[in-house]
């Protein structure tokens, strides 16, 4: 859990620096999302006259999901969660995460925020199903729906474990990891042009304390969904066993995976350009068709 807090604003900074030179700038430093956290962190408070004490407790529960939710799922080792990193019950959490964002947005009281909340609500509409049917297909070839024991599955398999079922289902998850963070082509998190913005349109009410937890839970969602792309679809290298040479293979690996996805995360977000809002369903829809695909090649071929 420590390492993903520490990592996931280094994982920004390197999204933000590979996009810089992809456009021959120099960019921001690598660890200016750190300072950025902490000169949020020094400053005071400012709240709306409409906001209820919701909107300050609001921060705390996303940021603490986001913690749960690094507890939960694999990082370093396969071992045995005990059900606590179950299918549903991660779903479950990325799903509080955005219901306490989405009313955050509306709790300020400013329109923007509630034009955010929205677009943000009409975009998991779709991304949730295919998170859901992407996930189901793995745990259809592992027998389980604890993430553990599906990255331990495909481990033991090596590479006899790639699979048609696999590559559909990867390809979607990594759509749904762009539209659920809020990247291009889905939304440029770089921008503040209010008819625009989705993810940052909620945090507009937000300052200080609360608006550096609630990007810090921001760079952790990015990891997670990394993570979870890395260690329950390509879960090779990640430890087996507790031995210290297996715990420093399997570290050493995740580092790699979350080096290459930033990078991919950061070329992609460099060719393309944001989409007109009411051209997202289209997109959303192909991620929602290969979820689809990837359950019916499993029981097809």
């Amino acid at each position: 859990m420590l390492f993903i807090l520490l990592l996931s604003p280094l994982l920004t900074g390197i999204i933000r620096k590979v996009k810089s030179w992809m456009q021959c700038r120099q960019g921001p430093g690598l660890l200016q999302p750190y300072r950025d956290i902490w000169k949020l962190l020094r400053k005071s408070t400012v709240a709306s006259n409409e906001a209820s004490w919701l909107f300050l407790i609001i921060p705390y529960v996303c940021l603490g999901a986001m913690v749960c939710l690094a507890v939960m799922v694999p990082v370093f080792t396969a071992g045995p969660s005990g059900g606590v990193g179950d299918m549903v019950a991660v779903i479950y959490v990325l799903g509080l995460f955005r219901f306490m964002m989405v009313l955050g947005g509306l709790e300020g009281g400013s329109s923007f925020g509630g034009m955010g909340s929205s677009r943000e609500m009409m975009i998991s509409a779709i991304v949730e199903p295919t998170l859901l049917l992407s996930i189901f297909s793995v745990a259809a070839i592992s027998g389980t729906t604890d993430l553990s024991a599906i990255s331990d599955h495909f481990a033991g398999l090596g590479l006899n474990g790639l699979s048609p079922t696999l590559f559909l289902a990867s390809a979607a998850i990594f759509i749904s990891l762009m539209a659920e963070n809020s990247r291009v082509p889905f939304d440029n998190p770089a921008t503040h042009l209010e008819l625009t913005m989705v993810h940052e349109g909620m945090l507009l009410e937000y300052s200080g304390r609360e608006l550096a937890m609630m990007e810090m839970a921001s760079y952790v969602r990015l990891t997670m969904f990394m993570v979870i792309l890395s260690n329950v679809f390509f879960p090779w290298g990640i430890a087996l066993g507790t031995g210290a040479g297996e715990i420093a293979i399997g570290v050493a690996s995740i580092s790699l995976k979350l080096l290459l996805l930033s990078v991919s995360v950061a070329l992609v977000e460099s060719v393309m350009a944001k989409m007109r809002l009411f051209r997202l369903p289209n997109l959303l829809t192909i991620s929602f068709t290969l979820s689809l695909l990837a359950v019916m090649s499993y029981y097809i071929l």
